[in-house]
């Protein structure tokens, strides 16, 4: 049995993305990820899900609390 995840975290990840200028590249080295670049594609995709610290990583980086990014029902707000 899998656990619900957040239905909305792919397009949240890619609007931080935009919102803050960078590239897939870029915003690899913004969130220190040290996975693959195009990581960062399937989290935007929704083809893969970020894992907790990456997340945590996002809303630092765009300013905003977790909670904006996991909750489906609240919008970003930067």
């Amino acid at each position: 049995m899998t656990r619900p995840q957040p239905k909305r975290i792919g397009p949240k990840v890619l609007a931080i993305r935009q919102h803050l200028g960078l590239s897939q590249t870029q915003m690899k080295h913004r969130i220190n990820f040290s996975g693959d670049y195009g990581r960062i594609s399937d989290y935007e995709s929704g083809k893969r899900v970020p894992t907790i610290l990456t997340l945590l990583a996002y809303a630092r980086a765009a300013k905003i609390p977790l909670e904006q990014i996991v909750d489906d029902d609240l919008e970003l707000i930067f």
